[in-house]
């Protein structure tokens, strides 16, 4: 995969650059660290993208789902034991899928567009997280779930990015190995000849967005048990940074085509980048604009890449080949 290689070579081009500090097994930890909740964020960017849809709204319901999960663990009083924070898992979980599943309703009954619908629940839901706290960050959760999840590690690898490993193995087998990844690609490359051939394409969607909102919310309790504290005002690029790496991973912003692998690596290259700007003292605003100018890239041979595919008919062909499975299948 070209953006494999892409990877790797800033990381060769930094480790030359900076070979004591850039290439250490404790850096590229830290690179891992600050990917994980990205990633499972980018999970669901992934299928939504797919579909031909957008969600602006993740980085929102991250917040709420955060805030409202922090208060629960803290109106159970002082408790530190896993009953607590099995309920703060529980009401994370809710919450970002309620998000997703009112974004899914919204988005496949009321046909209002992606884009403002999750637009109008990114300030929805940060707005009611402000209210809820009166703006202030909350930092109620229990000593067992910070010391297992934020700040704890197995054979040497952080909880995060053991979970974060999982929801994207998870993400990889959904998408290329079950009926829902099936629907949910060919609801992208033609969503009318999907509804023709008897294909419930509301429905679908309304999975789809549902499952964004639920690893929404499994972000933020990720985030809240990382950072102890729900970072009100530390979310209000995370949706365009996600977007931006599952777009860069070679997922189409036009629907019908993209991976959830491609999208980790996609979120791992203006991490890495990042990274090594901080290890060489580049200007932090330098950072943004290469960042920028890969996404720019980046869309431009998906563009590229899809008139070849119109020429060849791929596109035509693969759809054929999803409708054309066996109806139980589909």
């Amino acid at each position: 995969m070209q953006i494999v290689l892409v990877w790797l070579a800033i990381v060769i081009v930094f480790s030359a650059l900076s070979p004591d500090a850039f290439f250490d097994s404790a850096n590229f930890r830290n690179i891992a660290i600050s990917v994980s909740i990205l990633g499972v964020l980018g999970v669901g960017t992934t299928l939504i993208i797919i579909t031909g849809g957008i969600d602006l709204s993740m980085g929102s319901v991250l917040v709420f789902s955060g805030v409202v999960s922090s208060m629960v663990m803290e109106r159970m009083g002082d408790g530190q034991g896993w009953d607590v924070a099995a309920a703060g898992i529980l009401v994370a979980l809710a919450s970002g899928l309620g998000w997703g599943l009112l974004n899914g309703f919204l988005v496949a009954k009321a046909k209002v567009p992606p884009m403002i619908v999750t637009l109008g629940t990114f300030g929805a839901a940060l707005g009611l997280a402000q209210v809820l706290t009166g703006g202030i960050d909350l930092r109620a959760a229990p000593d067992v779930l910070v010391e297992s999840v934020g700040f704890g590690d197995i054979l040497g690898v952080p909880s995060l990015v053991i979970i974060a490993t999982v929801v994207v193995t998870i993400g990889i087998i959904s998408l290329r190995r079950t009926r829902f990844g099936l629907l949910t690609c060919a609801i992208g490359s033609n969503a009318e000849a999907c509804r023709r051939v008897g294909i419930n394409v509301d429905r679908q969607l309304i999975k789809v967005y549902a499952v964004a909102g639920l690893l929404a919310g499994l972000a933020g309790l990720l985030n809240l048990t990382f950072f102890r504290s729900t970072t009100i005002a530390g979310h209000s690029l995370t949706n365009l940074d996600v977007i931006a790496g599952v777009v860069i991973g070679g997922t189409s912003l036009f629907g019908g085509v993209g991976t959830v692998f491609g999208t980790v690596i996609g979120l791992l290259i203006p991490a890495t980048l990042r990274n090594g700007f901080v290890i060489l003292g580049v200007q932090p605003y330098w950072q943004q604009v290469v960042v920028g100018a890969f996404l720019i890239t980046a869309v431009y041979f998906d563009q590229v890449r899809r008139a070849a595919a119109t020429r060849g008919g791929s596109r035509t062909k693969f759809l054929h080949r999803v409708l054309n499975r066996n109806r139980k299948d589909i």
